[in-house]
């Protein structure tokens, strides 16, 4: 109950503080890339790529891929699960800080509420890692909800993104 209460507090503080900071419109931005959206969109699509990495290697570990489950898919696991993460950090804090809780329409709204809910589920499967006994549908459920999450912010941001103005840089 405590992962689910801690992570329930991170997302609403997140979107509190989204909501209520001013916009500075200052972004995040790296060289080679032409704005700092396109920035992002490549970001959180290796966000997504990480995921998508995370998804098949438990799928591997929990047996739900028949006899393939090599050894090292526990630690692909864990490794691209820290990749994904760190690609979702600069993204988060130019969205926090440059654009705040965007509502002005559904996409906007969807992906703003699913960027708090992202942090606070992350922040729930974390504390729910070393915890001991708990039930074996646990982590698969919430793990499940991380990567739906993820991939909701993906085609809320990147993939519409793509569509809209192309995949150049």
């Amino acid at each position: 109950m405590v992962p689910l209460l801690v992570g329930a507090a991170v997302a609403v503080a997140i979107g509190a503080y989204a909501r209520v900071h001013q916009p500075t419109g200052i972004a995040v931005n790296v060289a080679g890339f032409s704005s700092p959206q396109a920035v992002k969109v490549w970001l959180g699509s290796g966000a997504a790529f990480f995921a998508v990495v995370q998804l098949v290697t438990a799928l591997s570990m929990w047996g739900r891929l028949g006899s393939f489950s090599p050894s090292w898919a526990g630690g692909l696991h864990r490794w691209s699960g820290r990749v994904a993460f760190l690609l979702t950090v600069p993204v988060a804090v130019h969205c926090l800080y440059a654009l705040g809780f965007a509502d002005y329409d559904l996409r906007t709204l969807l992906h703003s509420l699913l960027g708090c809910l992202f942090f606070g589920v992350f922040t729930m499967k974390m504390l729910a890692l070393p915890k001991r006994g708990l039930a074996g549908w646990v982590l698969p459920v919430v793990g499940g909800l991380l990567f739906t999450v993820l991939m909701g912010i993906w085609v809320t941001s990147s993939l519409w993104y793509f569509t809209t103005f192309g995949v150049g840089t």
